[in-house]
């Protein structure tokens, strides 16, 4: 993976969710909210804003789980996209894939369709972490802040 200084220029990342905008401190899960897989921030999405998950970044799909999926953008960075907290538990059940590993991606391609409602009523938390893989904290401007609503296809942070 590219190391946080050398990709060229600057990288927008958008939501993938329409919500309100959480500093991953306020994630509910350790490795998240420590910032052990990469900075970013997270999203608490609205419960009648629809149930489609969009591509955060245009790039290739490396990595895709039925919830959660690994853009690589042409630069070599990559940004995570996790749907909700202790989801994979649910073994794929609730979510719908639009794509497949290796596919290429628009910003703003639909990837998932889910229904946070769902995930909220079993128990689990919707929130959705949207990750700069392995970048430096320094690195991330956001013009996204905590507690912010974001519609999905806004930009969340720009990765420099």
């Amino acid at each position: 993976m590219a190391g946080a200084g050398s990709p060229v220029g600057s990288l927008a990342v958008r939501a993938p969710v329409t919500g309100t905008v959480v500093a991953m401190a306020g994630v509910d899960d350790p490795v998240f909210a420590a910032g052990l897989v990469g900075p970013g921030l997270a999203i608490e999405p609205d419960a009648e804003a629809g149930r489609d998950v969009v591509a955060p970044i245009a790039g290739t799909v490396v990595k895709l789980h039925p919830h959660a999926v690994l853009i690589r953008a042409a630069d070599g960075r990559a940004v995570l996209v996790h749907l909700g907290i202790n989801t994979v538990q649910l073994g794929g059940r609730g979510f719908t894939l639009h794509i497949a590993e290796q596919d290429v991606v628009d910003v703003g391609q639909v990837l998932f369709t889910w229904d946070p409602a769902a995930i909220r009523a079993g128990g689990r938390s919707a929130v959705c972490p949207v990750i700069a893989l392995e970048a430096d904290p320094g690195v991330l401007a956001h013009p996204a802040s905590d507690g912010d609503h974001i519609t999905a296809g806004a930009a969340l942070f720009t990765w420099t």
